[in-house]
C-alpha cells in the first residue's frame, strides 16, 4: 500500500487480523487453558464487531508445522442467514480441527523439539499481510489495518529473516503490527515488529484478565 491508499482509509471502519499461537507445547504448560484463552479471545473480537457494524476481523492459527484461516467475521451475514454466535461456534471447531492437524504434521516431523518448538510466526503474518492486500485491491475505500499477534511460545530463529521480511513489508504498507505476549517470554521478533511498525506491545501480567489488557487494543 503506497501513501495514496491512505488517503482512502474509511477513518471508522477497522480491519483486524489477529494472529493465535495455538502451540500445543506451549499450552500443555500454561496457566491459562487455551479454552478460556480463547474465549477471551472471542469477547474481544464481539467487541471489535460491536464498535462498528463494518469492522472486519480475521483471526488466523500459528501452529507448529502450518498456519490456518480460523475466522472471518464478514462470513457473519445477516443477509445470509448465518448468525455471529454461528459463527463463533464454527470459529471454535475450526480452532479445534487445525489444533488436531498441526498436532498430527508436528509428530510426523522427528526434527520439531518439543521443549523450544516456535510457531510458524513468519507464515501467519504473510498469510495477515496477504489478506489485508487482498481487501485492498477489492474496492477503492480501505478500512484501517492492523494486524495483532497474541504470542506464547518462544521465538524460531530460523525465521528471523522472514519475519524480518514481513515486518518491513507491513512499515511500507503502514500496517501497524500490535503484539501481545501471553507467555512468560518476551518476544525479540515482536518488540522489533511493533517498534518498527509504530504498534503496541504488551506483556500481561495476569492472565485470568486477559480481556481487560486485550481492551487497550481497542481504542
Amino acid at each position: 500500500m503506497t501513501s495514496a491508499h491512505s488517503k482512502l482509509y474509511s477513518d471508522d471502519v477497522s480491519l483486524v487480523v489477529v494472529v493465535v499461537d495455538t502451540n500445543p507445547f506451549f499450552w500443555a504448560a500454561a496457566a491459562l487453558p487455551f479454552a478460556d484463552f480463547f474465549a477471551h479471545l472471542i469477547h474481544f473480537v464481539n467487541s471489535i464487531l460491536l464498535l462498528n457494524h463494518l469492522n472486519r476481523v480475521v483471526v488466523i492459527a500459528a501452529g507448529v508445522s502450518s498456519c490456518a484461516y480460523i475466522l472471518d467475521s464478514s462470513d457473519a451475514s445477516p443477509s445470509g442467514g448465518v448468525g455471529v454466535s454461528d459463527t463463533f461456534d464454527k470459529a471454535s471447531r475450526k480452532a479445534e480441527e487445525f489444533i488436531a492437524q498441526d498436532a498430527r504434521a508436528t509428530a510426523a516431523n522427528s526434527s520439531v523439539a518439543s521443549a523450544n518448538a516456535a510457531s510458524l510466526l513468519s507464515g501467519a503474518l504473510s498469510l495477515a499481510l496477504c489478506y489485508i492486500q487482498r481487501i485492498f485491491r477489492s474496492g477503492t475505500r480501505h478500512p484501517q489495518p492492523r494486524i495483532l499477534c497474541l504470542q506464547g511460545s518462544p521465538d524460531g530463529p530460523e525465521q528471523y529473516v522472514a519475519v524480518m521480511n514481513s515486518i518491513f513489508s507491513a512499515q511500507r504498507s503502514m500496517v501497524p503490527i500490535d503484539s501481545c505476549i501471553v507467555g512468560t517470554q518476551d518476544s525479540a521478533f515482536l518488540q522489533q515488529a511493533s517498534y518498527i511498525t509504530g504498534g503496541v506491545y504488551l506483556k500481561p501480567q495476569e492472565l485470568n484478565g486477559l480481556f481487560q489488557y486485550l481492551a487497550v487494543f481497542l481504542s
